[in-house]
């Protein structure tokens, strides 16, 4: 079997989203004393610090004083746990979801006005979003939502076809 080396956990926990950014302020004595507590996991630490209320009591403010969060990200642990289990811990990846500016009405607006001049680059477009809508927008982003979406694939057959 091979080995890992050892700063391999680090690096799978920032993969997947779930490395501690502030482990140093996890101040449980289970973290201080016992290895297999890692306080640069951060699904672990939320985790403990949920089990150290509802099992052995601890208020609410010590165990976010504990575990180095505030008393608002305990709750939203709680609630984030409560809705889903453990994996509701791992937290989301950062960045936006969609497109923000780029409405439904903005994106219209581009395809209307780049079928009636089908030679609109996407810097003409992008001013023509500041002027219409007084929005900054990248030009990637124009092009991105003006561009054909992607069809899905069809699977492989394995095998001889027949």
């Amino acid at each position: 079997m091979p080995k890992h080396p050892e700063n391999s956990k680090p690096a799978a926990l920032r993969r997947h989203s779930s490395l501690n950014p502030h482990p140093e302020r996890v101040q449980d004595e289970l973290f201080r004393s016992n290895a297999f507590f890692d306080p640069r996991d951060i699904v672990q630490v939320k985790y403990e610090m949920l089990r150290r209320v509802r099992q052995d009591g601890l208020s609410v403010t010590r165990s976010a004083a504990l575990f180095g969060v505030s008393r608002p990200t305990w709750y939203q642990a709680r609630r984030a746990y409560d809705a889903g289990g453990l994996p509701a811990l791992v937290p989301g990846k950062p960045g936006p979801r969609r497109a923000s500016k780029l409405t439904e009405e903005v994106v219209a607006a581009l395809r209307a006005a780049r079928a009636g001049q089908p030679d609109l680059s996407a810097a003409d477009l992008v001013a023509l979003v500041r002027e219409q809508f007084g929005l900054s927008v990248h030009r990637r982003s124009v092009e991105r939502a003006l561009a054909p979406k992607k069809k899905a694939r069809e699977p492989r057959l394995r095998g001889r076809p027949e």
